[in-house]
């Protein structure tokens, strides 16, 4: 099975990435799961560590962290990255490049080859906004694999395309990836 670092960004979907994390990992996967700090908010990052057996990390610079760059070591015991949710905020991060979190961080580090996927989960509107979309199209064409959102009721009242795919739906995708 594969060792799978799992980012997870401030959606209110965050918490389905812990039933995530805890089904990779009966599935046979090694998870180590990565929060942005506005996720760590909604969802504490013992929860990961504890479906998972394996740390959860926030902040690269925190005294808890194994290593002075956990960024490198975290994206080369990667064999593949998920980042489930992954907000407007998070998907403009990783399609510009930036590295002012872990997630985006050890995202850049990922050596070349190693499977990325994205699972964005936001507002219908927000989702459907020229902005996220072109970020959306600039992860594909740097070779992210986006898992496109589920439709239904979102948890700000609207109805529409923006949900974070059924938990079964992310796992066989990682699957999928991992062929």
């Amino acid at each position: 099975m594969a060792r799978i670092v799992l980012g997870a960004g401030a959606s209110v979907a965050v918490y389905k990435a812990v039933d995530l994390a805890s089904k990779l990992t009966q599935a046979g996967h090694s998870v180590r799961a990565v929060l942005t700090a506005r996720a760590a908010k909604l969802v504490s990052p013992q929860l990961f560590a504890a479906v998972t057996g394996e740390p959860a990390s926030v902040d690269e610079f925190a005294p808890e962290r194994r290593t002075a760059m956990d960024h490198i070591d975290l994206a080369t015991w990667a064999e593949l990255l998920l980042v489930a949710p992954a907000s407007a905020g998070l998907v403009a991060r990783l399609a510009l490049g930036l590295s002012d979190d872990l997630v985006a961080t050890v995202s850049l580090a990922l050596p070349p080859g190693r499977p990325r996927l994205v699972s964005p989960a936001m507002n219908p509107h927000m989702l459907a906004s020229a902005p996220v979309q072109r970020n959306l199209a600039t992860l594909r064409a740097d070779g992210w694999t986006v898992i496109e959102p589920g439709a239904g009721h979102m948890a700000c009242g609207v109805d529409g395309k923006g949900r974070l795919p059924d938990t079964a739906e992310l796992v066989a995708a990682v699957a999928s990836a991992l062929r």
